[in-house]
């Protein structure tokens, strides 16, 4: 399916995009706790719209 090239292609790819994204996310670590407080709030009012929406289509059906 895949040659062997593309897949050491993909795998270097995997590593070195986790590895860039590790480092930039501890490098603005400091800004995300200033700016970004209180987002899992948001998050569980996400979680919470889906969950009753859900269960409004289950129970209409």
């Amino acid at each position: 399916m895949f040659s062997k090239g593309q897949l050491i292609f993909a795998a270097f790819f995997i590593i070195a995009f986790t590895i860039l994204m590790i480092w930039s996310y501890r490098k603005d670590i400091k800004i995300h706790k200033k700016y970004y407080k209180n987002t899992f709030i948001i998050v569980i009012a996400l979680f919470l719209i889906v969950a009753i929406f859900t269960l409004i289509t289950f129970s209409l059906h």
